[in-house]
């Protein structure tokens, strides 16, 4: 009877089974990691995709608020008109024209000329309103921030509120970037001049001619003051 061989166990010893596991540990890292990166990598796919898909679709809003700008810029001014209308109604589908534009594509040009449309057409408190969006929206806007704060003071003297004309211009006078400065003091000075302040208003002259003697105003100013002083 041919003898049973008995099969041989070999017990793994603490080492190797200690080795085992630190592999197996390892593999599932390097999976992990795996799909880590994979999705990472459809992350940032997604997110150029993304990226560039806001672009396309800014640069095509932007493309078409530049088109109703110039519509609406060509009708505020009446160009190429092949009849002309009036002007009330011109100001009125100007300023159509300019809503859609910033409705499409924010912007303080819009805005600006929006107030202009209301301005012209006699309707100054929407026109200051406007301008007063326009700063709150755009306060960094160093172009049409100043011209906003010189219409406000026009359409406030419109509306017969000297005071404050003259505070829109004092906020002008003091803008950050400092243009205009020539144009508010002389404006203030004209206004405080017909207001009867006629002490005041020769300050600002004064400060005009000695600050900015450059200014095309300057010459004016100095001739005005020059027979002034005549008739006194």
């Amino acid at each position: 009877m041919p003898r049973v061989i008995k099969k041989r166990i070999v017990k793994k010893t603490a080492s190797e089974i200690k080795m085992k596991g630190i592999l197996s540990r390892i593999k599932g890292y390097a999976g992990e990691r795996k799909n880590i990166f994979v999705a990472a990598a459809i992350a940032v796919i997604i997110s150029s995709a993304a990226i560039t898909g806001f672009f396309i679709y800014s640069h095509s809003l932007k493309r078409e608020a530049d088109k109703l700008g110039y519509e609406a810029y060509k009708t505020y001014y009446g160009l190429y008109q092949k009849q002309p209308i009036p002007k009330d109604e011109q100001y009125k589908k100007a300023m159509e024209l300019f809503k859609k534009a910033y409705d499409t594509k924010k912007s303080p040009l819009s805005l600006f000329y929006i107030a202009n449309c209301y301005y012209e057409m006699g309707r100054y408190e929407d026109a200051i309103n406007t301008l007063k969006d326009l700063n709150q929206k755009f306060p960094d806007d160093e172009r049409f921030v100043p011209l906003s704060y010189f219409k406000m003071a026009m359409a406030a003297l419109k509306k017969g509120s000297s005071e404050d004309a003259l505070k829109s211009l004092d906020v002008l006078y003091n803008y950050k970037t400092g243009s205009y400065k020539d144009l508010s003091l002389v404006e203030s000075g004209k206004i405080l001049e017909a207001m009867g302040r006629s002490e005041d208003a020769k300050k600002k002259y004064e400060e005009l001619t000695k600050n900015f003697p450059q200014s095309p105003f300057s010459e004016e100013i100095k001739t005005t003051l020059v027979k002034k002083e005549k008739k006194v």
